[in-house]
């Protein structure tokens, strides 16, 4: 066995984990499983303890090692589990140096370590630069992702993510660009550029350039990439050359996913969004007029502390009045340490029920998108043998093998079953 790598979370844990998996094998690491974790809910926290559970029962043998934001924000809960025989800080899952005392400790047999020896955590917040992990591509997929980014300088009253990832730091421009050409150059038709918070990409860099300009440099001086694509944005920060782009440059996905949490002025306040409903909406409507065929999708949290029935049917009449499409649904949970833990809170019960029929509106809007596609012929990229995706990100099933995946193929649209395109 070598190291086998369990994934929560987000598109960027995703991409780190196939950092993780190189600098491990580099540190000679064997016979371990790595849980690479997520903050962003209590559910996610109380899923990761679930699955390293799961693991020791069904590997008695094998080294468990938790990393990720969770590992960051709570190293003393993980550190405290038997099952878990070591606890990795964000920062120390990038570090050679931090598997290979990994690899020693486990050498020597040390299991059984009181909870303090198993911890290597250190302080994010001291951290001030993002390096860029240079891989090869993600294993098994069709699509490799770039991180562009890291951390967060906003703190969103909900939110414990900055406390994992600590302060927001970027890429230089040219180490991007050179990635995503080094990944064209290996087969890849499809780049996602994610990070925390891209659009607040470049603040930290000399001149401060802005996510547009990247955007620009990427398919100017990489004409053999196919598609690039965004992970989700803050629609506040989006700059004019990124507008620019999206209007002028077919390469560039008409995808967005929009971080708006919320549909209700005082329910954005309490959370310290820094947008208005209005300045959603007017985006959203701003970026259909320059690029027609953009699909919208956007995070949106149910039953947020002090939410009333009338705050959150403006929630609901959002999904229409942003036309979105892909939408991720959150019942709230209270995070520790974070002041909407302090407010007060709606009842879970109302909070589960508000949840469910957010995402039953969430399914209506795709359903309107998935009919509107009947009959159009599409750009696909082919994710396996028979499911893809379009440029709009959405997923499409063929009945035969049309390609090896990894390529991109036109279908023409026959229908769908309520979650994904039929081709014919």
């Amino acid at each position: 066995m070598g190291v086998d790598i369990v994934t929560f979370g987000c598109r960027l844990n995703t991409h780190e984990s196939e950092i993780m998996r190189k600098k491990a094998h580099e540190a000679g690491l064997t016979d371990a499983v790595v849980v690479n974790t997520c903050a962003v809910t209590a559910e996610a926290v109380r899923q990761a303890r679930q699955t390293i559970r799961r693991i020791r029962r069904e590997n008695p043998a094998a080294r468990i090692v938790v990393t990720g934001c969770a590992a960051q924000t709570e190293p003393a809960t993980f550190a405290a589990m038997p099952e878990v025989d070591r606890v990795v800080g964000n920062t120390e899952k990038f570090d050679v140096a931090a598997w290979k005392d990994t690899n020693a400790l486990f050498a020597r047999g040390a299991f059984g370590i009181d909870a303090e020896e198993k911890v290597v955590v250190n302080d994010i917040m001291a951290v001030r630069e993002t390096a860029l992990h240079l891989i090869d591509g993600l294993e098994g997929r069709a699509r490799a992702t770039v991180q562009i980014q890291n951390g967060c300088d906003h703190r969103c009253t909900f939110c414990i993510i900055p406390y994992g990832r600590g302060n927001s730091r970027s890429v230089p421009m040219g180490e991007i660009v050179e990635q995503v050409r080094r990944l064209v150059e290996n087969g890849y038709r499809e780049i996602v550029l994610t990070g925390v918070d891209i659009t607040s990409y470049g603040q930290n860099l000399p001149g401060q350039p802005k996510l547009g300009a990247l955007v620009k440099q990427i398919l100017k001086h990489v004409p053999e990439l196919a598609r690039l694509r965004l992970s989700s944005i803050d629609s506040v920060e989006a700059d004019a050359d990124l507008l620019d782009a999206l209007a002028s440059e077919s390469r560039l996905m008409p995808h967005l996913h929009l971080s708006l949490q919320a549909g209700d002025d005082m329910i954005l306040k309490r959370m310290k969004r820094r947008h208005l409903r209005a300045d959603a909406i007017r985006f959203c409507d701003q970026v259909r007029r320059l690029r027609p065929d953009v699909v919208f999708g956007a995070d949106i949290i149910a039953g947020f502390p002090t939410e009333t029935e009338a705050m959150f049917t403006r929630s609901l009449d959002i999904v229409d009045e942003c036309a979105l499409t892909h939408l991720h649904v959150f019942p709230f949970s209270p995070r520790p340490g974070t002041p909407a833990a302090r407010m007060p809170q709606v009842a879970r019960d109302v909070v589960k029920e508000r949840a469910r029929r957010l995402r039953e509106k969430g399914e209506d809007a795709l359903r309107r998108h998935l009919d509107s596609e009947i009959g159009r012929t599409r750009s696909v990229l082919l994710e396996s043998d028979t499911i893809g995706r379009t440029i709009q990100f959405t997923p499409v099933r063929l009945d035969r093998r049309a390609a090896p995946p990894g390529s991109l193929v036109d279908v023409s649209i026959s229908g769908h079953d309520g979650r994904q395109l039929i081709a014919a």
